[in-house]
C-alpha cells in the first residue's frame, strides 16, 4: 500500500519511507528495518525522518526496548477508498513536478 496522494509530493526518499511505513502501519518499523526497505544511506534516512517528524507525518514510540516509527494515521489511505486504478498520465506528471 502507498501513502495518500497528497503526501507523495515530497523528496523521493521521504515518499519511500512513508510507503514502507504505511505497509507496516500497525506494527511500525525500526530505523534498521526502514534502511532495508529504502535503499539510501543512513544519513539520508535520518534527514528524511527529521523532515517527516517536523511535519508531523510520523511518530516514534518505545516498545519492548525498541524505537518504532509509525506513520500518522492521516497518511495511511483508507482501503475502502482505494479504486485500484492506475494513476493517469496527468497524475504522474503532477507527482513529478516540484510543487
Amino acid at each position: 500500500m502507498k501513502a495518500k496522494r497528497e503526501y507523495r509530493r515530497r523528496a523521493d526518499v521521504e515518499v519511500e519511507i512513508l510507503d514502507a511505513l504505511v505497509d507496516r502501519s500497525e506494527e511500525g518499523m525500526t530505523v534498521f528495518e526502514l534502511r532495508s526497505h529504502v535503499e539510501v544511506d543512513i544519513d539520508e534516512i535520518e534527514g528524511a525522518l527529521g523532515n517527516l517528524k517536523e511535519d508531523d507525518l510520523i511518530c516514534a514510540e518505545m516498545k519492548d526496548g525498541r524505537t518504532l516509527i509509525k506513520p500518522d494515521e492521516r497518511v495511511v489511505p483508507d482501503p475502502e477508498e482505494e479504486t485500484g486504478e492506475e494513476p493517469s498520465i496527468v497524475d504522474r506528471i503532477i507527482d513529478r513536478l516540484p510543487l
